[in-house]
């Protein structure tokens, strides 16, 4: 039971039909978002989500029986936990509206599933695990960089152009969307020739109005020169030099995972290659105490034969 089970795991086949359920799952969770087509089809639907979790659950009792008398060994991979805590969950008897989400939640991370049944994803999903310190660093460096600029724009541009820079917050948060690129040249045109010339409209002020900035308390003022070095200062230090620290971290990041993840399938490759050899040493000595018990047989004949034939000399 437990070979079979074992070689159900760990073939190719069972890995294709698991990848399969796990795109079924993706569609059927898609269809479940169109309210009604969900209301129409909800028999059906609900049929093949259980359908499909009965396959999951499948899927991790085979895995836990292949570990034969070590059912614990299951848990040691992180992978397997994730697959059985999404499972898990799905499980639970959740019967009020209000953890209805939940549930749903859980069947969306099924389609997570397809990272743990592809070494390929799980590289990159390591990748980004192991980079999170470094990254952690460079995203420390980052807030640096949006704080002084956010305080920067908000003592210049608060008054010229309050939609975008009438706070700390606001000043941040409108310099995240111009390290994204994200029209930020307009950002800058506004402040280069003024709020009165450029960019303001009726709805801009009527939004000012709502947040309690009345259409007088804007003072329209021009930054030629300074607008320009600020921002462009800005998206060369921060989309230009912070952001690609984020891209040289995870590539970091990923020729490790990637490295690990070859040494470890060596060394599968080796613990296997230990085992046929103890196979075949076991197999040797067996061979070699066969043919000991043999020799044996034989010296004892040819000691026979020779007594024999030293008996009937012994006579003539």
């Amino acid at each position: 039971m437990v070979e079979l089970c074992k070689k159900i795991s760990e073939s190719k086949a069972f890995t294709n039909f698991i990848l399969s359920v796990i795109g079924i799952a993706a569609v059927v969770v898609g269809m479940q978002t169109y309210k009604e087509f969900e209301v129409e089809h909800r028999a059906v639907l609900n049929t093949l989500d259980a359908l499909i979790l009965g396959i999951f659950i499948f899927e991790i009792v085979i895995k836990i029986v292949a570990k034969g008398r070590q059912p614990q060994n299951y848990f040691k991979d992180a992978w397997n936990i994730f697959d059985f805590s999404i499972v898990v969950v799905c499980l639970l008897p959740i019967q009020s509206n209000d953890f209805v989400a939940v549930l749903r939640l859980a069947r969306v991370l099924r389609v997570l599933k397809l990272v743990s049944a592809i070494p390929r994803l799980q590289v990159l999903v390591g990748a980004v695990l192991k980079s999170i310190p470094s990254i952690g660093y460079v995203f420390l460096l980052a807030t640096l960089h949006f704080y002084i600029y956010g305080c920067m724009a908000t003592f210049l541009y608060s008054d010229n152009d309050p939609v975008h820079f009438r706070n700390l917050q606001t000043s941040m948060l409108s310099l995240f969307r111009a390290v994204t690129l994200e029209d930020w040249t307009d950002l800058m045109y506004i402040n280069m020739y003024g709020s009165a010339n450029y960019g303001y409209d009726a709805s801009s002020y009527e939004m000012l109005e709502g947040m309690g900035i009345t259409r007088d308390e804007v003072i329209s003022s021009a930054s030629p020169f300074g607008a320009a070095l600020f921002f462009v200062s800005f998206i060369v230090s921060g989309a230009m030099i912070v952001l690609n620290l984020f891209v040289g971290v995870m590539l970091t990041g990923m020729e490790d995972a990637k490295k690990e993840q070859e040494l470890e399938t060596r060394l599968e490759k080796e613990g296997a290659n230990e085992i046929d050899l103890k196979e075949e040493f076991a197999k040797l000595d067996q061979h070699l105490q066969e043919f000991s018990t043999e020799m044996t047989q034989r010296l004892e004949v040819l000691n026979r034969l020779a007594e024999k034939q030293s008996s009937r000399t012994g006579s003539t």
